[in-house]
Order: structure tokens, then C-alpha cells, then sequence
């Protein structure tokens, strides 16, 4: 199998003589339900028969009406919600050989030899034992006389693949698992509303967060929530933890805080194997600071609730990806997990990473902690290394320096130029901290260009940026007004400032206008600083990277109001909903936000559409209302055709579908920027800000002569911070330029086009189809060179 483009061919109706069944075992999680759907639907489409088995390994033990064949509708509305429809439980009987017969015996009689296992690592371990006892238990059923000589060589082989779904996130070999991302949702939720009571009385609240052994939950938790102090398994502190805590605690009230966080993960201990708990913690504050503390256990909140958009998403390309390994397998092949690597769902042998998994609690038993962060992976790793940054002790003003020996930092400015977008707000705390820390002064520039060119511009101190983590919008303010024209003005205010290095934080303004100034460098020399560019806006349509700031967010409101739209036509008659979203001539919030939501259909402009393509769509919702269901989705970008308006689409199917459904029609505007960043723009925001400042300082280091002038000329002096393949890349600005379409504002080349495919399987009711043997490539590479 070719992981590097993840492609895939198959047929329509191809795999009609096979059987798939799936089923959840162990702790639940939210987004189960969207696999659970993603599966069904996805062998649905190619032909195949699936089965629901309720209540996990005990369903398939007990069999009977705990396997039931899944249709379309059996997996409709339930995209959004939490937990899983079909049931959890722990079993013993599956534990002992007498329970595994019985349950091989039950998929026998329905002819199912495809299992898809979403579950934790002990659910997935159960099932390869299961697989590999396979043969002889289908003999010990042959000589009982319970199945067929025949069956037996029909069903000779059983074929499993793994989906993990943990809010916990510590199976190693997938960068998230499916039900992490909105359990930081709940997490933040809850430290939001926390933080506002403690506050207004300057209290220390303590949260203790799930996790079992794994600290990844209050890790992030604590990155995105500004928290002072966390304790997680995998960073334990030395015996006097106590005293470096109180200290941490007294100096953020000294600067003016009034209120601190502690973060304790359920499974942390000290460096001695003394277990710390939250009630430890309030101990010490109690007893030395004298502090009104309070204890927060979060508890199973953070398993309930609707799944975030990125678990959704996740989820369905998971279990998509898991239908079509299942089809494609052999007699040889090896026992897989689908996993998330970067942006692509990829296959992974189930037993290496199970046994990566337990290497982890291993390297911990020994105390190896170096060893047990590296094997839990990079995105551990970097978060790590970023919640040690933005938590050291300030060190005394006099020993402050570049280089550590008391001398005069550097000058740095930041500013924003385009839409407002959240996670702004957390890039610039994380930014000014970390450069105040290594010794720099950093100036804010309020309103963007024109906030520069009128002097709005402000020294930013530790205290300013105080509570930033969580606010939505851009305290800075933010202008979308161009440099061009105006660059003596400009250069005229660097030189006032002093200014010797320039984050610039926006969407695609940010970028052309980082490209302008840079390209101004031969005739002013106040411009031929470092310049970098952090890509923050909802539409995702900067080139150089995977995901801006602020994009994850406006998913998660999309996805959030289309529930609730469709939730206003529940126990009426059948209804359809046709909604605008955000985005310019950029399809991602339509297309992602359509995966998210269920949609059954998303109008971009990348992709081109007739009126052919929006009659075939109509009859499609009329065959779908026809057989139950009651509420359909239609998204459309802003600017996805100038002739086939929002207004014009409502017109159509609300005439078209008259005395089958009624339609409505929302155009979002506005609210899709608001809202409180998600856990994810946070964390990205403070990572990327980070990033930045150690890139500033080693450029002007590396281009500042014996006279403090900095003269940087070199393309890879003015970039772009973006996350590319799981890597977090500078890109000179002018190696984007051939990958932009400028006059649409959108890469040539958008990685999430590949989804498109998926969308239309998982929303098509099978009667939609009219092309037998169509072929469908899922997660293609795709590019937008055609409509550039």
C-alpha cells in the first residue's frame, strides 16, 4: 500500500460478497459515532453487507439481536453526538477461549470475516488474538458439528483493523486519537468558566484532568489555558516540587495576576514515585501561600458532550480508511490500526504500535522520563518544550541579555494586517513572553499599517498580555489596508522605533504585505530586517501551510450552528437547510465543515458544479426523505459561483421539493470569527509564536555588524511559519509566489481537496448513484491549477 499519497481506486459495488462489522469496546469517546457511521456508509457504498454489534465484545459473545445488519438511515443524525450509539462494555467471557468460540461462531452464521475494532490498546490487542486463533477455533467448530466444512473454507480468514478511540491520546503511532480534541474542548470550557469566578476573588483553582498514565490532556490543557503549573506522568517533578510551585505562584501574583491554575493529570507522581493529587497541591498552597485555593475534578465531563469538528472530521476519514483497508486486504496481510499522520490517515501494523505503546509504561517504570517523552512523539515533544518556555522563572532584571550577560536586547515589533481570526491574541502573549524572557523589548503596533504609520505604536510588558490565551478576536486591533503606497511613512516609523525584527500575524493580507515590504528593501534599508509571518485567518488560504490560526475555531462555530439549525427542525415535517459560509474563493470551511456537520452537500469554487450537478443533488435529497430522513444540509462557500447564488439554490430546492420537504436558508456572516479560540488555535498560536522569536533573534544575530546595523537581503530573511507535513517550516516568501493565485487568493495547490470524494460518498443515499462501476479516488492529491 502506498502511504505517501494515501490513494485509492475501488469500485462501486466491488466487495458485494463480503461482510463488515464494527463495533466500540472499552471507555467511550466522543466522535465514535462519526466512525461508526464512516464505516458503514463507506462499505454501503461498495457493496458489501454491514453489521452493527452492540455492546462490544459481549454483543459478539452473546450474539443475536446484539449483531444487527446497518442500512443508510441506521447511521443518519448520529454525526454530532457524543458516546457511541451502539454501546460499550467490558467483557470477561471474550477473555477466555469458550467466549471466543462463541463469538466466531456468531460471525460465521452472518458471513462476517471484517472487523472494524474502535477502542484502546487493550480492545485492539483482544482482537489480533482473536484473529490469530481464527483457524483453530473455526476446527474446533467444524469437529463439533457447529459450522460447515464449507464455511469453514469460506471464512478461513479473519481480517481486523484498528480505529482508537481514547481522550486520552496515549496510544503511540497516531498523532491524536479519535475523542482527544474535544475532551480539551471540555477542558477549556471548563477553565474558562473557572477563571472568571477565581478572578474576581484571586483564588488558585486546581483541576485535576483524566489521563490515566498519559499527561497529554493537562499538558495541552495547560498551554491553552495559560495554567502556572501542571504535574503529568511524564515530567515528574523532583521531591521539592513544593517549593518551585510556591515560588512559580508568588511571582505571577507579584506581576499583578489575580488568579492562578494548576493543572494535575490523575496519574502524576514526583520523580520518587510519590503519587501527587490535587488535594497535595492545595495542601502546600494552603499551608505556605496562604492563598484561597480550590480543587476542580473535571471527572467523565470530559468524556460527554457533541465531538469538536476536528474529531468529526478525524473520525470519518478514519473510518473510511478502515472499510477500504479491510477490502483490500490478503491472506497475508498484517493486522493494521488507522492512524493520523499529519494531515493523512495512514496504516500502521496494530502490534507496533501496541507494543510502542507499552514501551512507554515501561521507560516510566524505570524511570527513563527522556525516554517516555521522545516515545510518545513529537507532538508531545514540542509541546513540552513550549509549556517549559512560557513557564520559566523571569530571571532578575539586571542578569537580562541576548546573550546572558546583562547586555541590551533586541527591538521586536509585532502587528496585524487582515480579518481578525482567534488565536491571535494567544500567538502574541506567547511572542512577547518569550522574547521579554530572552531580554528583548517588544512593541505592539495597534491597527495595523495605519496604526504604524499614525505611532500607535506601544512597548508590551509582561502583565500586558495577561489572560490572551483565551480571547477570541485581536487585542491589537487589525486593519486589512496594504503597505503599498505607503513605505516611506513606514520606514520612516521602524526608524523611530528602532525596530530590528517584524512578526507580522494575519491572513492573506499579512502575507502579500510582508511580500511588498520585503521587496522594498533595495530603497529602503529600514525594511531589510527580519520579517516573518504567522498565517492566522478562518478561510485557510494562505499558501505555505496546512492550517492558519483561527481556521480550526471557525470550523468548530460552523459546525456548532449547523447543529443547532438542524436541531430547529426536530419533530417537524422534513426539512432542508441551505447555508453560506466564510472563505472568499477558498472551499475549506464549506468542505471540512460539511464532513463535520453531515452535509449532504458543500457548493466551492475549486470545484466546479452546473445545473445539471444541483437537479442530480435535489433528487438525491427527495430519494433520502423518501426513506426517512428528516433534515438535510446543504452548505455553500460565499463565493463559490457567481450565477448559482445561495438565494438561487434555496429557490431551487424549495420549488423542486415542494410536498416533499420545506427549505430555509442562513447565511452565517460574522459569527464564524467569533467565539473563544479552540484548544487547538491556542496551542498553535503559542507553538508558532514561540517559534518565531528564536527565528527573529538568529537572523538578526546572523546579519548585525560591529555597528548594530542589520542589513538582511537574503530571500530566507523574509518567510512564512506554516505547518507542513507535520513540521513546522519557514518558506521564503518568495518561493510562495509561483504557488499562489493571487487573483482568487488561494493556493494553487489545497490539500483538503482530496476530501471531496469522501464528502460525497459518506452524504449520497446509495439510489443517488446512476453510474454502475464508478470509481471514486479517496484522499487524491488535488490542486486548484484549473481554476487558477
Amino acid at each position: 500500500m502506498n502511504t505517501d499519497n494515501n490513494q485509492r481506486f475501488l469500485a462501486r459495488g466491488s466487495q458485494r460478497d463480503k461482510g463488515l462489522a464494527v463495533f466500540t469496546s472499552g471507555g467511550d469517546s466522543q466522535g465514535m459515532n462519526a466512525a461508526v457511521r464512516a464505516c458503514v456508509r463507506m462499505a454501503i457504498y461498495l457493496g458489501c453487507k454491514a453489521y452493527f454489534i452492540r455492546e462490544g465484545y459481549q454483543g459478539m459473545v452473546d450474539g443475536g439481536e446484539y449483531i444487527q445488519e446497518a442500512n443508510w438511515a441506521s447511521v443518519s443524525s448520529i454525526i454530532h453526538r457524543g458516546g457511541t450509539i451502539i454501546g460499550s462494555a467490558r467483557c470477561k467471557d471474550f477473555r477466555e477461549r469458550a467466549g471466543r468460540l462463541k463469538a466466531a461462531n456468531n460471525l460465521i452464521q452472518r458471513g462476517i470475516t471484517n472487523l472494524v475494532v474502535i477502542g484502546g490498546d487493550g480492545s485492539l490487542t483482544g482482537a489480533n488474538l482473536f484473529r490469530q486463533e481464527w483457524s483453530s477455533l473455526l476446527e474446533e467448530l467444524l469437529k463439533d458439528g457447529t459450522i460447515t466444512e464449507e464455511q469453514r473454507k469460506k471464512f478461513d480468514v479473519l481480517h481486523i483493523v484498528g480505529l482508537v478511540g481514547s481522550i486520552d491520546n496515549d496510544f503511540c503511532g497516531t498523532d491524536m486519537t479519535i475523542g482527544t480534541d474535544s475532551a480539551l474542548h471540555r477542558i477549556i470550557e471548563a477553565i474558562d468558566a473557572i477563571s472568571s469566578t477565581a478572578y474576581s476573588h484571586q483564588r488558585t483553582f486546581i483541576m485535576e484532568v483524566m489521563g490515566r498514565h498519559c499527561g497529554y490532556l493537562a499538558l495541552v490543557g495547560g498551554l491553552a489555558s495559560e495554567a502556572d503549573f501542571i504535574f503529568i506522568p511524564e515530567m515528574p517533578p523532583k521531591t521539592d516540587w513544593p517549593d518551585r510551585l510556591c515560588v512559580q505562584l508568588a511571582q505571577e501574583r507579584s506581576a499583578g495576576q489575580r488568579l492562578n491554575i494548576v493543572i494535575v493529570a490523575e496519574g502524576a507522581m514526583d520523580r520518587e514515585g510519590n503519587p501527587i493529587t490535587a488535594e497535595h497541591v492545595k495542601k502546600v498552597i494552603d499551608d505556605r501561600l496562604k492563598h484561597d485555593a480550590r480543587i476542580t475534578v473535571l471527572g467523565h465531563v470530559q468524556r460527554g458532550g457533541n465531538p469538536s469538528a476536528f474529531d468529526r472530521i478525524l473520525a470519518c476519514r478514519m473510518g473510511a480508511e478502515a472499510t477500504l483497508a479491510l477490502m483490500e486486504a490478503t491472506e497475508e496481510s498484517v493486522p493494521v490500526v488507522i492512524s493520523l499522520d499529519g494531515n493523512q490517515a495512514v496504516r500502521v501494523p496494530l502490534m507496533e504500535c501496541v507494543e510502542r505503546t507499552q514501551a512507554v509504561a515501561k521507560a516510566m517504570a524505570e524511570r527513563r522520563w527522556a525516554d517516555a517523552v521522545k516515545l510518545r512523539g513529537r507532538s508531545f515533544e514540542r509541546n513540552l518544550e513550549t509549556y517549559k518556555m512560557l513557564t520559566r522563572l523571569k530571571p532578575p532584571k539586571e542578569s537580562l541579555g541576548v546573550d546572558g550577560k546583562g547586555i541590551e536586547g533586541y527591538r521586536l515589533a509585532v502587528m496585524h494586517i487582515g480579518a481578525p481570526a482567534c488565536g491571535m491574541n494567544a500567538a502574541v502573549r506567547s511572542f512577547v513572553r518569550n522574547a521579554i524572557y530572552r531580554g528583548d523589548v517588544v512593541y505592539g503596533v495597534h491597527d495595523g499599517v495605519e496604526g504604524l504609520i499614525a505611532g500607535n505604536v506601544r512597548e508590551l510588558n509582561w502583565s500586558d498580555v495577561s489572560g490572551w490565551v483565551g480571547q477570541g478576536g485581536a487585542y491589537l486591533g487589525t486593519k486589512r489596508t496594504l503597505p503599498e503606497g505607503k513605505f516611506k511613512e513606514i520606514a520612516a516609523r521602524l526608524k523611530e522605533f528602532k525596530i530590528q525584527g517584524l512578526l507580522i500575524i494575519g491572513g492573506f493580507e499579512s502575507y502579500h504585505a510582508a511580500g511588498q515590504i520585503s521587496d522594498q528593501r533595495d530603497n529602503y534599508p529600514e525594511f531589510c530586517i527580519p520579517i516573518v509571518v504567522i498565517p492566522s485567518t478562518i478561510s485557510n488560504n494562505v499558501p505555505g501551510t496546512e492550517f492558519s490560526l483561527g481556521c480550526d475555531t471557525g470550523l468548530n462555530e460552523i459546525t456548532e450552528i449547523c447543529d443547532r439549525i438542524r436541531q430547529s427542525a426536530q419533530g417537524t415535517k422534513r426539512r432542508v437547510f441551505v447555508i453560506e459560509t466564510m472563505g472568499g474563493y477558498c472551499g475549506y470551511l464549506a468542505t471540512l465543515a460539511g464532513l463535520a456537520g453531515g452535509a449532504d452537500a458543500a457548493y466551492i469554487y475549486e470545484e466546479k458544479f452546473s445545473i445539471k450537478d444541483l437537479q442530480q443533488d435535489v433528487y438525491h435529497m427527495a430519494s433520502k426523505m423518501a426513506e426517512g430522513v428528516a433534515r438535510g444540509l446543504i452548505l455553500r462557500n460565499e463565493k463559490a459561483s457567481e450565477n448559482y447564488s445561495t438565494d438561487f439554490i434555496y429557490r431551487l430546492y424549495s420549488e423542486e421539493g415542494k410536498g416533499l420537504f420545506t427549505c430555509r436558508m442562513n447565511i452565517l456572516g460574522h459569527m464564524q470569527q467569533g467565539g473563544s479560540p479552540t484548544p487547538f488555535d491556542r496551542n498553535m498560536g503559542t507553538k508558532m509564536a514561540a517559534k518565531c522569536v528564536d527565528w527573529l533573534a538568529t537572523q538578526i544575530k546572523g546579519n548585525i555588524d560591529g555597528n548594530g546595523v542589520i542589513n538582511c537581503k537574503s530571500p530566507d530573511t523574509a518567510t512564512l511559519l506554516g505547518i507542513v507535513s507535520r513540521q513546522y517550516r519557514f518558506t521564503p516568501l518568495v518561493d510562495l509566489i509561483g504557488e499562489t493565485n493571487f487573483d482568487q487568493r488561494i493556493p494553487k495547490k489545497q490539500w483538503w481537496l482530496r476530501l471531496r470524494p469522501l464528502l460525497r460518498i459518506l452524504a449520497k443515499h446509495d439510489s443517488a448513484y446512476e453510474e454502475e462501476g464508478m470509481y471514486i479516488t479517496v484522499e487524491e492529491e488535488c490542486d486548484t491549477d484549473a481554476v487558477a
